[in-house]
């Protein structure tokens, strides 16, 4: 047991940030016609599927997945775009590029030791969709030069960022207007001040908007459940859950599982490979909780689960994402999709 303040998950920024409005709009700006729901509040589902393999996801390209691995990743949900293009993303590179270039000339602090030798770069991410109707994802490097010459010159990548839509609400993706493009999920690493300018060239290209996409306690559970149930033939790590403790100074405890025995736990509870039930899921955590009071004599129930990492990935609930295995990666990217579009859409 490991008990200690909790400075690691301060409260992300929220609002405006440089100038870049990372709100929600309404549904005709977001080109989403009778999709969108007109219901008081959102119910999160009774039962889920388990993400199966698609056909779609064997274009992958090896060395652009090996790029998403273990690095610190930022979830946005976005809302549809106006009028974009994969076959412009040359020109995409080129406008953003020249973007960032007009707003250093202002004298914007962008980050430490970016010159004006920016260079953007979109293209392709194959292998990542779950349905034909998804559009493929794409990937956004910025890179920099070195003001001062050396014998290598070479780019240093500063920012990075994709959008996907992986296995998209089928509904949700027939209803949307024409011209509209649906990657409601984008993940960045990254300064904030690029992120936010970015973001403002997104939202001025194709008028779309930008959300933190913050994760329930409710829908981490979900992610501890379904991803400790995944088949993998190696990368194993230990499995840890963090809660929150309501007190001041504030308190994090967190609990760590052996793989193995976490996995015989969820084998003991899944009545159907196939799908995931809300009642599994609860069965899950209170078992573990069960586990901890057994041994500490504390009641986790009355605490908040903040972070849950698994072999197939670590979350928090301020939307900070790691991706640990590569035969994962859709697989997490669905939940996520799903989790972007539903904020869309509420």
């Amino acid at each position: 047991m490991d008990i200690s303040e909790n400075k690691s998950l301060s409260p992300g920024a929220t609002g405006t940030r440089r100038g870049v409005q990372f709100t929600s709009g309404c549904s005709q700006v977001f080109g989403v016609a009778s999709a969108k729901r007109h219901a008081a509040f959102h119910h999160t589902p009774s039962r889920r599927k388990v993400p199966g393999f698609s056909p779609l996801q064997e274009n992958v390209d090896p060395e652009k997945i090996a790029l998403l691995l273990r690095k610190r990743w930022t979830l946005y949900s976005l809302t549809p775009l106006y009028k974009f293009s994969h076959a412009a993303l040359k020109a995409y590179s080129r406008q953003l590029s020249a973007y960032i270039a007009a707003e250093k000339q202002k004298g914007l602090a962008i980050a430490v030791g970016l010159d004006l030798g920016v260079a953007v770069v979109f293209s392709p991410l194959p292998g990542l969709r779950g349905t034909v109707q998804d559009p493929e994802a794409v990937l956004i490097q910025i890179t920099s030069k070195s003001p001062f010459p050396t014998w290598r010159n070479e780019e240093k990548l500063v920012w990075s960022g994709w959008l996907c839509c992986t296995s998209g609400d089928t509904e949700f993706l027939e209803n949307l207007m024409k011209d509209f493009t649906c990657l409601p999920l984008f993940l960045t690493n990254g300064t904030e001040s690029l992120t936010a300018l970015v973001g403002a060239w997104f939202q001025t290209t194709f008028d779309c908007s930008f959300s933190l996409l913050t994760v329930s306690s409710l829908n981490l559970a979900w992610m501890a459940a379904m991803w400790t149930g995944f088949d993998l033939d190696s990368g194993h790590t230990v499995t840890e859950l963090h809660w929150s403790v309501p007190c001041s100074p504030s308190l994090e405890i967190s609990l760590s599982v052996h793989p193995d025995d976490a996995k015989a736990l969820w084998q003991s509870i899944q009545q159907n490979k196939e799908e995931v039930t809300e009642e599994e899921v609860t069965l899950f955590i209170e078992s573990l909780q069960s586990h901890f009071y057994k041994h500490f004599k504390i009641h986790l129930s009355a605490t908040k689960l903040i972070q849950v990492s698994t072999s197939v990935a670590s979350i928090d609930c301020e939307g900070k994402l790691k991706l640990l295995h590569r035969d994962c990666i859709s697989k997490v990217l669905s939940f996520l999709t799903e989790l972007a579009i539903n904020k869309i859409l509420w």
